[in-house]
């Protein structure tokens, strides 16, 4: 009985060779797998105009001669993975990709199979708009290579560079840091301040220790430390402290110092563990205008936002505000800025499911609003020193921390937009805003 090829072998090899080209007409190699493949048909490789990268994507390539796709419109489609290729694709070291070849109309979609994908999870969504795999998706494929943890990764040349703003502000430190002995625990003299007038918080207290840049016996901090043994040192000998925990001590002592240098403009949630810009009154949006990098602008820096069917009412107020983090990188302290949102009622309320607010503000950020956001803050957080340096401006009698412009990087390449996006989380987990060392 002689040999036989089948239609569905024929088609299937059809279809990889068609997407080979494809790919090979995007710039990219592709190398096919050998017939023992078990779920990957092909290597997907980035080049740079030619300039191989190492940069490899695995593709599996689905063929069909004729047929639609399963609730299948104008828009969109979806598409059923088998549970034995998502167990296959679990174990793998590159990021995967289905490309889904159709012979009667010649059309390519793409989509990428995510590691966190579980088995009641396998329908696929696919964007006739978006998904399509030509030489728009180049930039989308090249960040499927880009390690998505860590700080400072991108992705090798796919166009023209430019520089990178690095979210970290360089802080000038008071000269002076007080130190005494107090008979007191932190949250015992946080009591005592709080039955004053006026408490202020701008200190630490560790091991009977208590440290602040402003002298206590000038503050109401009188009231909590040994007057007699007050004591200026110079700052660098805690702020350089070999020793990591001390490193952390010195660190709580900066937050707090911002935490009082900002308290007429910036409120702390505890929660969440950011500042956000305090509304002036309920339900009104405040705008905050400064020098940006090459001209004046301004921002809403609390928005309140109306309902889109009732334009006399405020659906909720959102709040620009960040994460703040002090490190230590050799000899310099930094302030490290992770740009992120808080949502209110009011202005004044904390809204009580901002998640999904977050979420949805945080889909519409690109590269070019991170980097406005920290040029922002680093205006905001600057402009005390600003007015001092104008003659009408109101001289500050308290030592406080500076902080410098954030730096600039060369990059040899432009970032894909697409890298700036956040992580997929699970449903169940807030999203608080990825972490990032570049804007």
């Amino acid at each position: 009985m002689s040999k036989n090829i089948t239609p569905s072998q024929l088609l299937g090899e059809i279809g990889e060779a068609a997407v080979r080209l494809r790919f090979l007409t995007m710039g990219f190699q592709f190398d096919g797998r050998s017939r023992l493949e078990a779920g990957v048909d092909g290597i997907a490789e980035v080049m740079d105009r030619g300039r191989p990268l190492a940069r490899m994507i695995a593709v599996q390539v689905k063929a069909t001669d004729s047929g639609r796709y399963t609730s299948e419109t104008d828009a969109g489609f979806s598409y059923l993975m088998r549970p034995e290729d998502l167990d296959y694709w679990r174990g793998s070291n590159l990021p995967i990709i289905i490309v889904l070849y159709r012979k009667s109309d010649d059309t390519f979609f793409w989509k990428e199979v995510g590691n966190q994908i579980k088995d009641e999870e396998r329908r696929l969504q696919f964007d006739k708009a978006q998904d399509v795999l030509d030489v728009n998706a180049v930039e989308r494929l090249a960040a499927l290579t880009v390690p998505k943890a860590g700080f400072g990764y991108y992705v090798p040349p796919i166009g023209g560079g430019e520089e990178a703003l690095v979210n970290i502000l360089p802080v000038t430190l008071p000269s002076e840091v007080f130190v005494s002995s107090t008979p007191h625990t932190p949250k015992k003299a946080a009591a005592i301040l709080l039955d004053g007038d006026a408490p202020r918080f701008d200190w630490a207290i560790k091991g009977g220790t208590f440290w602040s840049f402003s002298d206590p016996r000038e503050t109401v901090c009188r009231d909590i430390v040994d007057l007699d043994q007050v004591e200026a040192i110079d700052t660098s000998s805690l702020a350089f402290h070999e020793d990591q925990d001390e490193q952390n001590n010195f660190a709580f002592l900066l937050r707090k110092t911002l935490d009082h240098q900002v308290r007429n403009e910036l409120r702390w949630n505890k929660e969440r563990k950011l500042f956000y810009v305090r509304a002036l009154a309920e339900n009104t949006t405040r705008t905050f205008a400064y020098e940006a990098s090459k001209k004046r602008t301004s921002t809403d820096v609390v928005n309140a936002v109306m309902n889109k069917t009732d334009k006399t009412k405020v659906d909720f107020v959102r709040h620009h505000a960040f994460v703040p983090r002090f490190e230590l990188l050799y000899d310099q302290w930094y302030l490290v800025i992770n740009p992120t949102y808080f949502f209110t009622t009011n202005g004044f309320i904390p809204h009580s499911y901002p998640a999904a607010l977050l979420a949805g503000k945080k889909r519409m950020d690109n590269s070019a609003s991170l980097r406005g956001q920290v040029v922002m803050w680093h205006r905001f957080l600057s402009q005390a020193d600003r007015d001092e340096s104008n003659l009408f401006g109101q001289a500050s009698t308290e030592p406080r921390l500076r902080f410098g412009e954030p730096p600039v990087v060369a990059l040899a390449t432009r970032v894909p937009e697409d890298v700036w996006g956040s992580q997929k989380k699970a449903a169940s987990e807030p999203d608080d805003g990825q972490e990032r060392m570049f804007a």
